[in-house]
């Protein structure tokens, strides 16, 4: 192997095994740096030798996940990371395309798993015109053999359920390379029935640089329902507005402030609002008093206002018990004994549940009151609180040894 491969292949692959989540997400770790080793090489080395161990590196990488306990998405960045890598670095190397396009079918259709997909717009440059046609043969001879073509309603109880979403994912990216304004809509926003798809078909027209059409499709699927695919449709179309006019972006996010109201939605308002922000302050924190989290969140990360969200979460009693954990992390360099009462409910509730978390966790935080109240007169009674609590749970020795290590009387 040349040096690049020693260098990164070995990070790649392993025989460990990976169902354990600590050991697959080390071996994650390895992966992003095999990764970065790769980067790194593209400019200063052979491209052919880059391509070769990147296509070495990106199957040997499917393999892994394939057998790995990736529940926090570390292994499948890195592979994403490769598969973004994979094409830049095949139009370097000059692949040939009969070669590339090979490989793209047999990844797709015939690959280890069926949750990645490959770009065809990425790879349109290592193609060329006639690679770009060869694979749209290929593309229509496997839909050929597939039969009808499933309703949408059907498709997912489909025998070939993974080839026709593989088709349909092409067709969409194919009328992104092309630029053509109805197959988009047509793949793209299909029966309209999914705010979702309103939003996909907005964000291909934006990547063909058809801002008003994007523009105009963010905001239907924007007015599709309440729901929180538009809400998340909704602060795409804003940010489309704010890069591209505007003038409107203000209104915009009051709109979408009003119809979905929290502290999200009023924290973008607040930003939009720049020097304009006391002419709609009082309509926000009256609207967000109906949430008591939202209203103290607000005040406490954007406003930057301790003690206005103090002030509200007891005027509007407030029953989020993290919520209140984040409050008095800030509120305790204002008034470190005030935060006390609270500390100590937060332990009770902590309490109810057994469990080694549960009792850590607790622990950690009667420290913290010992911490606050230290040369103060409420010492004497963070200790005997700490007393109580271990007489009430005498029974539970794991609390007990959490206590203990956490250094409580």
């Amino acid at each position: 192997m040349t040096f690049l491969a020693d260098a990164v292949l070995p990070l790649i692959r392993t025989r460990a095994e990976l169902w354990r989540w600590s050991t697959a997400n080390a071996h994650g770790r390895d992966m992003h740096d095999a990764v970065d080793i790769l980067e790194t090489a593209v400019p200063t080395t052979d491209p052919a030798e880059v391509y070769a161990v990147t296509h070495k590196a990106l199957a040997s990488a499917i393999k892994v996940i394939a057998r790995a306990d990736d529940s926090t998405g570390i292994i499948g960045d890195a592979c994403r990371r490769l598969l973004d890598l994979h094409p830049r670095v095949a139009i370097a190397a000059r692949v040939p395309r009969g070669t590339l396009i090979d490989w793209m079918m047999q990844f797709q259709f015939e690959g280890d798993v069926d949750y990645f997909e490959l770009d065809p717009v990425a790879y349109a440059p290592a193609l060329g015109e006639s690679g770009m046609k060869a694979y749209r043969e290929r593309l229509h001879v496997v839909e050929a053999s597939l039969g009808p073509r499933p309703s949408d309603d059907d498709r997912w109880s489909s025998s070939h359920s993974h080839h026709w979403l593989t088709l349909d994912w092409n067709a969409q990216r194919l009328a992104v390379l092309d630029k053509d304004i109805d197959a988009i809509i047509r793949t793209h926003a299909r029966d309209r029935k999914v705010a979702a798809w309103l939003e996909h078909t907005a964000e291909a027209f934006e990547e063909i640089g058809e801002i008003e059409l994007a523009i105009h499709w963010a905001k239907q699927a924007t007015d599709f329902d309440r729901g929180h695919q538009s809400l998340k449709a909704a602060d795409y179309w804003c940010r489309l507005l704010e890069q591209y006019r505007a003038a409107e972006a203000l209104d915009a996010r009051l709109v979408v402030f009003r119809r979905w109201p929290s502290s999200t939605t009023a924290a973008r308002l607040h930003k939009a609002t720049g020097k304009e922000w006391p002419d709609y302050r009082d309509e926000v924190m009256a609207t967000l008093a109906a949430s008591p989290r939202d209203a103290v969140l607000f005040a406490l990360l954007t406003l930057k206002e301790p003690e206005l969200a103090w002030n509200l979460a007891h005027s509007l009693v407030l029953d989020s018990d993290h919520t209140w954990s984040e409050l008095v992390k800030v509120y305790e360099h204002v008034d470190p004994l005030a935060v006390l009462p609270i500390h100590q409910r937060l332990v009770e509730n902590e309490l109810v549940e057994a469990g080694a978390q549960h009792y850590r966790l607790a622990a950690e935080r009667l420290a913290k009151m010992q911490e606050l109240a230290n040369g103060s007169d409420q010492a004497v009674e963070v200790d005997r609180l700490i007393a109580d609590l271990r007489e009430t749970h005498r029974r539970r020795p794991r609390l007990q040894q959490e206590f203990d290590r956490a250094g409580l009387p």
